[in-house]
């Protein structure tokens, strides 16, 4: 039966780019929704940008520019990150927008006509250098629970803990670091403590959806039990849902001076952004999500803002009353040769340099989702394990099927497709492999899906390579009509399992399917589940269809752009800095204790330092042109030592030796380090 659906991604901040976690999160669910699209089901598959808050505000002031300036730039890049990875969201939409503004204040209305708003005067942090109170997560401090150190005002990371500001040992400003000062303040809460509220928590969590399956994943389903309990005696702490001026947000109805907190209007920007889309369509959206209605709601997210989207979330539309979501789709992090994704420590894969250097958006798309499933697991990237999986998966396997058949049909058949014996049989084949995939993709058992897929590839390769066509081939001219009809079944078997597999691969390499639909098979329109088993009858002469990975363009992944600082030679100067920019740059003096090649690079060096920090540090250079390790050990250079950690494909980088050479390449003039004079020691600041 037709099934009509909405899907979101959670919402991503508007004060920074895409980085690979989005774009895991946008395959993850672009993936889910072409295939429901395969099964013949309507699904509206909307985002947003998340662009109110605090951060934005404080972001936009530093750079003298409006929030609405700040989130539109940063809107302006997404195309390009969504388009390159083959991601097609229906609509894009803003949380700065009429349809939020409405949605939201309308939202609070009614949870407060239902009694469901309370007004309290509390004591909060108030940064008296700034001169604002402070948001949750501009406080640091000490976790009331675990006690760990360097934890945000509203919810420790160490051990998931959900705390009030106030309770955080040794607080202090991450603004200015200043302590700060408990102010009085008048603040809206939503009051998730209601026995109403905890009673429909404990049967939504727990129930089931309207397709038959659970709303929450186990390991989701568990954490919701540390929150509510299992015997009814629920200690929900009321949400404050209010902010004070200054504040970039939507403002509380007959509340001069008083905003909705950030995460109040961002989730309602998943129905905002579905509201623009019904208004561009002419499409009714108060029946969409009509609470009686048949529309189901699904919201793929990541582990961390489950509390939001388990508790808050379905509560607000429940009790505001709007239709609740059949599901939570949480998934983990994405990690990097098994270390924790991190801007700041530099241990991520930029989405737009991968695409910058050439390399093939579906390879991503591939590997996700091979490592993906229905748990709530972290998913690693490690490079050779990417190299090794798409070489051997997708040119090895599945690529090679068709490179190897389609050529003796098209030489000696024509391009015509015929089959001997019983083809029914081969149908019901191809037919059982394709449902069990359709079934693992519509589970988000992404990973055992790919494996079927890539084992059905083996046994069709096994298949061809038994049957040796090349063989039957050689002696074509003076074989019989048996013989020639034999050598056509071969490979029109193995097409047909080809064009089979390319159905089930579908949802994952889009742009290679269609291509391989009409430039192949010569098909009218995208492929739909039921395709993969009506077998082709004619071919067009095979075309290249995808390239191997080739192991330098990881290295190009993950080594960072051309190091070494151009000296002025023509180049003109750049943007004119103050002093408080170049206070920023922390140089220092740095020991090179040892050098060494580095293995499967032709331009790194790889450097211990010392920066007098009682540890060595180690930094990849691109300088193996001009310099070999024994010229540098033991030397002096100069360092940036507050440059984030970067991981590379051979480790992790802490540094950057600073370098010059000629700024027009054409001119071989070498690239020279820094080297201070004698008497400098390490660990000195350059001023």
């Amino acid at each position: 039966m037709s099934r009509t659906i909405f899907v979101t991604t959670a919402l991503p901040y508007a004060n920074g780019s895409f980085h690979i976690g989005h774009i895991m999160e946008y395959i993850q669910a672009d993936i889910w929704v072409r295939s429901m699209r395969m099964s013949g089901h309507t699904v509206h598959f909307v985002g947003a940008d998340d662009a109110h808050g605090a951060p934005i505000m404080l972001k936009a002031e530093s750079e003298g520019i409006t929030p609405q300036a700040l989130v539109a730039r940063y809107a302006a890049e997404r195309p390009q990150y969504l388009n390159g990875f083959h991601i097609e969201f229906d609509h894009w939409h803003s949380t700065d927008t009429p349809e939020n503004i409405e949605l939201s204040q309308g939202i609070y209305r009614r949870l407060k006509a239902a009694g469901f708003i309370e007004t309290r005067t509390i004591e909060q942090f108030y940064d008296p250098v700034k001169g604002m109170f402070l948001p949750d997560r501009y406080i640091k401090g000490e976790c009331p629970r675990c006690h760990a150190k360097d934890q945000y005002g509203d919810s420790c990371e160490a051990c998931s803990a959900v705390y009030a500001p106030t309770e955080l040992i040794n607080p202090y400003s991450t603004l200015t670091q200043a302590t700060p000062v408990l102010k009085s303040s008048e603040h809206f809460f939503f009051k998730l403590s209601d026995p109403r509220c905890v009673a429909f928590l404990q049967d939504w969590t727990t129930g089931a959806n309207r397709s038959g399956g659970k709303r929450l994943q186990a390991e989701v389903l568990a954490k919701t039990r540390e929150w509510l309990g299992t015997d009814g005696e629920a200690k929900l702490a009321d949400w404050d849902i209010s902010r004070d001026e200054p504040y970039f947000g939507i403002p509380i109805p007959d509340a001069p001076g008083k905003y909705f907190y950030v995460w109040l209007d961002a989730p309602v920007g998943y129905l905002a952004s579905l509201k623009a889309y019904c208004n561009k369509k002419g499409l009714d959206f108060d029946a969409l999500l009509d609470p009686q209605g048949d529309t189901e709601q699904f919201h793929f997210i990541g582990k961390d803002i489950v509390y939001f989207h388990a508790l808050f979330w379905p509560a607000m539309l429940r009790f505001s009353g709007l239709k609740t979501p059949d599901g939570l789709h949480v998934h983990g992090f994405i990690t990097v040769s098994g270390e924790k994704m991190s801007k700041s420590r530099g241990t991520g894969i930029s989405p737009l340099r991968y695409l910058e250097i050439g390399m093939n958006p579906e390879w991503l798309r591939y590997y996700i989702a091979a490592k993906l499933n229905s748990h709530v697991e972290d998913l690693d990237f490690n490079p050779d394990d990417f190299i090794a999986r798409v070489n051997s998966d997708l040119i090895g396997k599945y690529v090679n099927i068709a490179s190897r058949a389609a050529n003796f049909i098209s030489k000696h058949f024509d391009g015509r497709l015929a089959y001997l014996g019983d083809t029914q049989a081969l149908a019901r084949e191809l037919a059982q492999v394709a449902d069990k995939v359709r079934q693992d993709f519509e589970n988000r058992e992404y990973g055992r899906a790919i494996r079927q897929i890539m084992a059905h590839a083996d046994v069709i390769n096994q298949a061809f390579d038994a049957a040796q066509p090349w063989v039957m081939a050689k002696g074509i001219s003076t074989a019989t009509e048996d013989q020639k009809a034999a050598l056509q079944d071969v490979c029109s078997r193995a097409l047909a399992g080809f064009k089979a597999l390319s159905v089930m691969l579908a949802p994952v390499l889009p742009v290679l399917s269609a291509r391989v639909a009409t430039d192949l098979f010569g098909a009218g329109a995208a492929y739909q589940w039921p395709d993969a088993t009506a077998l082709p009858q004619r071919i067009a002469p095979f075309k290249h269809l995808m390239q191997r990975v080739e192991p330098k363009m990881l290295d190009d992944l993950f080594e960072p752009p051309a190091e070494p600082v151009p000296m002025p030679g023509g180049e003109a100067l750049a943007e004119t800095i103050d002093i408080k920019d170049f206070a920023k740059v922390d140089l220092r003096i740095a020991r090179i204790v040892d050098c060494q090649e580095v293995d499967g690079s032709d331009k790194l060096l790889r450097l211990t330092l010392d920066v007098g920090e009682g540890r060595h540090r180690q930094v990849f250079s691109g300088i193996k042109s001009s310099y070999s390790p024994t010229d540098l050990k033991d030397k002096l250079t100069v360092v940036v030592a507050n440059l984030a950690p970067r991981k590379m494909r051979f480790g992790l980088s802490e540094g950057m030796v600073l370098a010059a050479s000629h700024n027009d390449e054409s001119v071989d003039a070498g690239i020279y380090i820094l080297q201070p004079w004698p008497g400098a020691r390490p660990g000195m600041r350059i001023s």
